[in-house]
């Protein structure tokens, strides 16, 4: 049970900040969602840097649940990506919807490994 919590008050975390993101004012004239990415490959950063920390036991188990289960599950937005491009396609812009999910997957990937580096 109080893993449960220990995720559940990072997931609040996670996705308090995540909505105070969507807040800032941007206007996207191209269709290419850039704070849903931007966000993502940040999640994908700060995971990458809380699992090689927790592999070198540099973090307490609850820690390490705390921030990758509950913050950074709590403020990535896959389902926003997944939402977002259908989008783009059902509007007419298949390249900017391949453009995004392709970046999307490529820097989010060398995201995690660079925050894995880092620490």
């Amino acid at each position: 049970m109080t893993s449960c919590i220990i995720v559940g008050l990072g997931g609040f975390v996670g996705s308090i900040l995540r909505y105070l993101i969507g807040l800032v004012p941007y206007e996207h004239s191209s269709g290419f969602p850039l704070k849903t990415f931007l966000i993502n490959i940040l999640g994908a950063f700060l995971i990458g840097a809380v699992a090689a920390l927790a592999g070198r036991s540099s973090l307490s188990p609850r820690l390490a649940l705390f921030l990758k289960v509950g913050i950074c599950g709590g403020f990535t937005t896959f389902s926003s990506f997944a939402l977002e491009s259908q989008q783009l396609v059902d509007k007419g812009s298949p390249v900017t919807a391949a453009l995004y999910m392709g970046l999307s997957l490529f820097f989010g990937i060398l995201a995690c490994i660079a925050g894995q580096k880092v620490v």
